[in-house]
């Protein structure tokens, strides 16, 4: 085998094959073979100087592209910061007007006159015009604080906008991205503020409490009023009030009959007034095997909570009708066995009110009571009448024709105040607790209303 394969390796048998012509020598013949080879090599390198550019040419490439790429975000980076400079210029024309408006010089005055009456030797013998000037004092020190908060805010905003001129050579985008946080929450502070001054009833600034009630639509319903309750509660947290579930009462199949959250947080009633009245949904039943479309309504009533304190009404006891019955639900060994659920019924309007969070008969009692006189004083002030009776009269149902708000899931999506026409088509963001637009419309509505009627 190797005699067989080494003749075919052999350099004789490649260099010196057999002459085809005679009168050829053999030197003639050996001779191409380098010229041959040279050939090829330079066939084989010839491509290599014509394309020695091309690194080269990547190279430029590149460093063009990332020079296009910087141009393009320096622009970017030039509009944000027109943009942002813009927006501080109208944020600080805002907060002087607010700040002219409010009269920060009078607020000062009021403040030294508050604090020299609290400094007084005989300023505790009248408690409760005591407490009354130290409440006063905290409004005017909290208003006074938030207005110089909105000056420092706005400087800090513009002293970054004036650093970012000052630098030619490049934007530095966290100081930019500083300034628009700034902006964002001066103007999210400033909102809020131009609401609390809409807001001059005398239990506007009280918490409260949220009483919402299945109305007509079964099982719907019930899982309707369940939804709400999820929805203010989720409000609460994103304010930042303290939000507890006092009670619920589960549905047959789904949902809650009813239920009771106290908001605790300053101007709470004030937002949430405007609340009350019926919420209509209209969706494709969960519950209906055949999936239709179907309307519910839930019932929602607002009252302030008050302090046990100020809740100076004085009701005798032949005008309450008062029921005890076993609690449900969670509370010990006491909920089947004593009736510790107090339910009130005001006889000469008609208000009633049920206590069941509490473990004894006793406390609940107290606190049906306190729910009971702030119902009354809600009822008294907004009428403005002598006879409650008749204010109770006017009392809407959660039923057809009587809503406040539209949510309406299918077969498009659209939550709409029938006071104030103000709609988004957002719903899953109402339902999480989006409720500021609708607030602040009906607070202007109200104003509007309240300043184009005459006055009683």
């Amino acid at each position: 085998m190797e005699g067989l394969v080494r003749p075919l390796y052999s350099s004789s048998t490649i260099l010196s094959p057999k002459p085809t012509n005679s009168s050829v020598p053999l030197p003639i013949q050996l001779l191409p073979l380098k010229p041959i080879s040279s050939t090829l090599s330079l066939s084989t390198k010839l491509p290599l100087p014509s394309r020695s550019p091309p690194y080269v040419l990547y190279a430029t490439q590149e460093s063009q592209v990332s020079e296009v790429v910087n141009n393009e975000t320096r622009e970017w980076a030039m509009q944000d910061f027109y943009s942002l400079r813009k927006d501080v210029e109208t944020v600080s024309e805002r907060v002087e007007e607010i700040r002219a408006s409010a009269g920060l010089q009078q607020l000062e005055q009021e403040l030294l006159a508050l604090e020299s009456k609290a400094a007084d030797s005989s300023f505790w013998d009248d408690r409760a015009r005591a407490q009354e000037t130290l409440l006063a004092l905290t409004d005017v020190k909290d208003k006074i604080k938030l207005l110089t908060e909105f000056k420092t805010k706005v400087e800090d905003a513009e002293t970054i906008i004036n650093l970012t001129e000052e630098m030619d050579s490049s934007i530095d985008s966290g100081l930019l991205e500083e300034a628009n946080s700034i902006i964002k929450e001066l103007n999210k502070a400033i909102d809020r503020f131009e609401l609390t001054e809409l807001l001059s009833g005398p239990y506007d600034k009280e918490g409260a409490v949220i009483s919402i009630t299945a109305g007509a639509g079964g099982t719907d319903a019930q899982d309707w009023a369940d939804m709400l309750l999820r929805m203010y509660v989720r409000w609460g947290e994103k304010q930042r009030y303290k939000t507890r579930v006092a009670e619920k009462s589960p549905g047959e199949e789904a949902g809650i009959k009813s239920a009771t959250i106290e908001v605790e947080g300053r101007y709470a009633y004030g937002y949430l007034s405007g609340e009350k009245g019926t919420h209509r949904i209209v969706r494709q039943s969960p519950f209906n095997a055949k999936g239709l479309r179907q309307t519910s309504f839930s019932g929602v009533e607002v009252m302030p909570l008050l302090p046990e304190e100020s809740l100076n009404v004085e009701i005798p006891e032949e005008d309450l009708d008062i029921s005890f019955s076993r609690a449900g639900g969670k509370g010990g060994q006491n909920v089947n066995k004593v009736e510790t659920a107090v339910r009130i019924t005001h006889i000469p309007t008609g208000v009633t009110v049920r206590c069941t969070e509490e473990r004894s008969q006793l406390a609940n009692k107290i606190k049906a009571l306190s729910r009971l006189k702030a119902k009354l004083l809600v009822i008294a002030e907004e009428q403005r009448a002598s006879e409650i009776k008749q204010i109770r009269g006017e009392a809407v149902k959660a039923e057809w024709g009587q809503q406040i708000r539209n949510y309406v899931f299918h077969p498009y999506k659209l939550v709409k105040d029938v006071r104030t026409g103000l709609e988004t088509s957002d719903v899953a963001a109402v339902m999480d607790g989006e409720l500021e637009p609708f607030i602040k419309a009906y607070l202007k509505y109200k104003y509007s209303m309240a300043m184009s009627s005459p006055s009683v």
